[in-house]
């Protein structure tokens, strides 16, 4: 047995809490967050978490990018993505206070429609997200972006999780894209390519690879 094997203090919500949306929400909640889009412009999507390594969609151009106001942090039980109900794992929201540096991408604008509802698909299975418009500064200059951040009254909000408990959490998740381990692994990953410094996720990641030496 390792060290993050204990029981996890902070217990998901219960298997029946989860209520995934359908086609018609995610149309409804793409005409919202849309509704002062002209249909001519390319719009841009800011990525902070698997979207930095895994967009999976077309885009015109990527640019590093930082916003304000919010901060990346494994804040949010998996239960399709990256865990089960059963047995969640975390994934990564924008919680509020600080900043957070990704990567921003224009998608063309004929491109909008198809590439919308997929991202809603993938990021939104329940909602557990707030879409906005913020401002993503740029080395040449700010452009607004497309953002998902953390929703703090959805019942997968998970703040305050001690270090162990994340790296707990992290080890048992394994969902319908995989383990909850090689998400956080290729986002750290990730971020290092990319030049972007990530202290939390540092110690994370180091956390992890003590726990399971063959990841290093």
């Amino acid at each position: 047995m390792n060290a993050f094997s204990p029981q996890i203090p902070h217990q998901p919500p219960h298997p029946d809490a989860l209520q995934l949306r359908d086609d018609a929400w995610h149309q409804a909640s793409i005409r919202e967050t849309l509704q002062h889009w002209d249909k001519r412009s390319d719009l841009w999507v800011f990525g902070y978490g698997s979207l930095i390594w895994r967009p999976e969609f077309n885009f015109l151009e990527a640019r590093q990018a930082r916003i304000h106001g919010y901060h990346r942090a494994l804040c949010l039980w998996s239960r399709i993505n990256r865990g089960t109900p059963q047995q969640p794992g975390l994934v990564f929201g924008l919680d509020l206070g600080g900043s957070c540096t990704g990567r921003a991408f224009r998608i063309a604008a004929e491109q909008i429609p198809d590439s919308m509802l997929a991202l809603w698909k993938r990021e939104m299975p329940s909602a557990s997200y707030i879409p906005r418009w913020l401002s993503c500064h740029t080395d040449a200059g700010v452009v607004p972006g497309l953002v998902f951040t953390m929703d703090r009254q959805d019942n997968g909000y998970v703040p305050g999780l001690s270090l162990e408990q994340t790296v707990a959490a992290v080890l048992r998740g394994h969902g319908r894209y995989g383990a909850c381990t090689d998400y956080v692994l290729q986002t750290a990953h990730a971020l290092d390519a990319a030049g972007i410094p990530d202290r939390r996720l540092k110690t994370i990641t180091q956390a992890l690879q003590a726990s399971i030496p063959s990841l290093v």
